[in-house]
């Protein structure tokens, strides 16, 4: 499995310590006996980042979407798949990082024999509980939505 240390992340006597989360050799090296989905992910508390280990079975895909608000990079780590862009196909193997900036359109489909790879971004918000008057900003003025009732 994924080798942690027994460190703590951070203690009241001192800072974050760097810590090693997981060998990505060892997951991507299970190959088509591993199950399809996320194979591990960054969960640490106070994080300002996510990332995830995926694994796609071969003909594998992930649907065509559009990241509106994150930065993604891709490696992948472990076989092929092709990357589909609205200005074309780019083929992807072991080794080769992807910058997927955000606004753009993607799908991945996974080559014959599947791909692992990893992703890494800017951690969402989480939603937080707000004042009654914080929905006031969200709502378009009258200015804006030319509506006069």
């Amino acid at each position: 499995m994924a080798a942690e240390d027994s460190g703590v992340p951070g203690t009241a006597a001192g800072p974050p310590l760097p810590r090693v989360l997981c060998d990505t050799a060892e997951l991507a090296s299970r190959g088509g006996d591993t199950p399809a989905g996320a194979l591990w992910k960054l969960a640490e508390p106070g994080r300002q980042l996510d990332a995830n280990v995926v694994r796609l079975p071969a003909g594998g895909r992930v649907d065509t979407h559009t990241e509106p608000d994150l930065d993604v990079l891709l490696l992948v780590l472990d076989g092929e798949a092709s990357l589909l862009c609205t200005d074309g196909e780019r083929p992807l193997r072991a080794g080769v990082l992807t910058w997927l900036p955000h606004g753009s359109t993607r799908a991945v489909l996974a080559g014959p024999d599947g791909v692992t790879y990893l992703t890494v971004h800017r951690r969402r918000p989480g939603m937080r509980i707000q004042p009654p008057q914080a929905a006031d900003r969200l709502r378009p003025s009258v200015e804006d939505t030319g509506d006069r009732r």
